[in-house]
């Protein structure tokens, strides 16, 4: 039987409501899963910080 997954409760609720998935599916996941889709959420954020650049004090131009 699989172990709920070691994280704190506040990476918990802030994993589940960025990936839009419940905080029990979430901690009841396989390990390998949750870091696929931590990945493609990086990737897909990296993606979005490229679409609009800005400047280095984070301003836009």
């Amino acid at each position: 039987m699989m172990r709920p997954l070691q994280i704190s409760a506040e990476t918990a609720l802030a994993l589940s409501k960025k990936l839009g998935i419940p905080l029990e599916n979430l901690m009841h996941m396989p390990q390998h899963i949750l870091m696929q889709k931590i990945a493609e959420l990086s990737q897909s954020d990296n993606e979005a910080d490229q679409e609009s650049p800005e400047n280095k004090d984070g301003k836009e131009s």
